[in-house]
């Protein structure tokens, strides 16, 4: 998905300058990085809060257009207003597209339903991560990983080695040597105690 944002120059600084801006319906904004100096922006609140609400938003390489000029960042953090649905300050890094970039990026679990695990033994799928640290350079950088749990059976973990990662990335943890733990199928104990009631009951009439 390719999400384009547009910026205007800001030229006036300081707390009350970014109140009045925030009460025009503006929110501050700065892009640093790469080889030129921080820069200063303003954006639009409304089209931005709509755009955070979308996945891809946060983990892809964004086009920022800054008075009609085009360059790739990444979104690095967002200030909210604590009870207001408003966003108070946002931060871009530019992007060197012959540099790796780390990100964390979403994890999109598909086919628990026909896994052995939840299908036959009545499980629950147990996510331990739900988005994963990576390593790539900006052109490889997925807007999600897929984890397929269509093989797991009941009280097996999935680890970050057993994720088929798409080319050229990697997750930062298992570069570390740290095979975190993804997921897990678990076995809610109501049917574990009527497996036993009926076990019981069975060897009851054997007997």
């Amino acid at each position: 998905m390719k999400i384009e944002i547009s910026a205007d120059k800001r030229t006036l600084q300081g707390k009350g300058a970014s109140r009045r801006l925030r009460g025009s319906g503006k929110v501050p904004a700065i892009i640093y990085g790469g080889d030129q100096q921080a820069q200063s922006i303003e954006m639009d609140h409304n089209d931005l809060f709509h755009k955070l609400k979308l996945e891809a938003f946060h983990a892809s390489v964004l086009t920022l257009s800054v008075a009609g000029k085009k360059e790739p960042v990444l979104l690095r953090d967002i200030q909210m207003h604590p009870y207001k649905q408003q966003v108070l300050h946002v931060d871009f890094q530019r992007v060197d597209k012959n540099k790796k970039i780390h990100m964390k990026v979403p994890l999109h679990f598909i086919n628990a339903e026909i896994s052995p695990g939840v299908k036959t033994s009545g499980g629950i799928v147990s996510h331990i991560l739900t988005e994963v640290d990576i390593s790539c350079l900006p052109e490889d950088l997925p807007e999600f990983i897929s984890v397929d749990l269509a093989e797991m059976t009941a009280g097996h973990t999935l680890h970050l080695s057993d994720l088929a990662l798409p080319k050229g990335v990697e997750t930062v943890a298992l570069h570390k040597g740290d095979n975190l733990p993804v997921a897990t199928i678990v076995i809610p104990r109501s049917v574990l105690s009527e497996e036993a009631a009926t076990e019981a009951s069975a060897e009851t009439k054997a007997g």
